[in-house]
């Protein structure tokens, strides 16, 4: 623990990338919450754009009031 679980559209990121992108992650949760490098882990969901009302129905509008980080835009 932590885990953080990352829902986006497509991006083509090469492994490259997405070793830089759980880098930083990992980077911010370490600094901000005190945890240990080695206990963070990071997913990246890529969703298509058809299926993000799911997304939206399901994790954001029902913990609207507990985001730390609320979205710009509504569906």
């Amino acid at each position: 623990m932590p885990h953080v679980d990352i829902k986006c559209f497509p991006r083509e990121l090469n492994d490259d990338e997405k070793t830089a992108l759980a880098k930083d992650i990992t980077a911010v949760i370490v600094r901000h919450l005190q945890s240990k490098e080695s206990s963070v882990s990071v997913a990246l969901n890529e969703i298509q754009p058809a299926e993000w009302k799911a997304v939206w129905d399901a994790e954001i509008a029902p913990q609207m009031d507990t985001l730390i980080k609320k979205p710009g835009y509504s569906m």
